[in-house]
């Protein structure tokens, strides 16, 4: 899967559902507040000026795919305390390690989670603390099989998605606690949250957030109708499931 593009600005203002699934991720991060903390995956930046008012002498090193969302994220915040950097996390690098990793509603858009979670072991301190969630097994299925029964009903659709793999990397709680702790991490602790959504301008939001990887595919023109369709049949709430994930990593050198 390639990173797809988003749109900055509307995320920042339609991304009430993720801002409000983000408070507990932050809560289980226990932070002094003079931490150094990495916001993998920081978006539009909403969230991660959250995790700043919580480091009052601390710093965020933020990082996202998306060269529009770096750029809004970075025009967000203050740059004495905020370092925004354009990065793949699968393939993450840092100057120098952080204290802790905050994560909120990315780790499913990676494909490869070995590597997401050895690159993220490899920029934290000895014991440094893991606070993540993301989408989970099962999450916006609704929305899934209803737009891929819009495609498989509409032979034109079909043609731009051949051999197509699907958007997602859902996981589970199991096969994550062990991808975590192969990347060298303890403690680890993996649960799935149902979290239903009803966003308020449901066409607006799949369009912005569920359904980008589908209208990227697709000509701009059919845009507007497949995101109404796909609204059409899911109603007015989406079957959202978060995988949550707290570990740290060892105090002490292994070996």
């Amino acid at each position: 899967m390639k990173a797809r593009a988003w749109d900055a600005s509307t995320y920042h203002t339609i991304s009430c559902p993720q801002a409000e699934m983000a408070q507990a991720v932050l809560d289980r991060l226990e932070l002094r507040g003079d931490e150094t903390v990495l916001d993998a995956g920081c978006g539009s930046g909403r969230v991660t000026a959250a995790l700043l008012e919580r480091l009052p002498q601390g710093r965020v090193v933020a990082v996202d795919a998306d060269v529009g969302m770096v750029e809004h994220t970075r025009a967000a915040l203050p740059a004495e305390r905020a370092e925004v950097h354009h990065q793949d996390l699968a393939a993450l690098s840092l100057a120098q390690p952080v204290d802790a990793a905050f994560s909120n509603a990315v780790f499913h858009w990676v494909p490869d989670h070995d590597a997401l979670f050895a690159a993220l072991a490899r920029v934290l301190r000895l014991g440094g603390r893991l606070s993540a969630q993301c989408g989970g097994e099962g999450n916006v299925a609704g929305v899934q099989a209803a737009a891929d029964a819009i495609v498989a009903a509409d032979p034109a659709l079909r043609e731009h998605f051949a051999g197509w793999s699907g958007p997602w990397n859902f996981a589970g709680p199991d096969e994550t606690a062990q991808r975590l702790r192969a990347a060298g991490f303890t403690g680890v602790q993996c649960w799935l949250e149902p979290w239903p959504v009803n966003p308020d301008d449901i066409e607006t939001y799949l369009r912005t957030i569920c359904l980008g990887p589908y209208l990227e595919r697709l000509p701009e023109t059919e845009h507007a109708v497949f995101a109404r369709e796909v609204a059409g049949r899911v109603g007015g709430e989406l079957d959202y499931v978060r995988l949550n994930i707290v570990a740290r990593m060892p105090s002490d050198p292994v070996g």
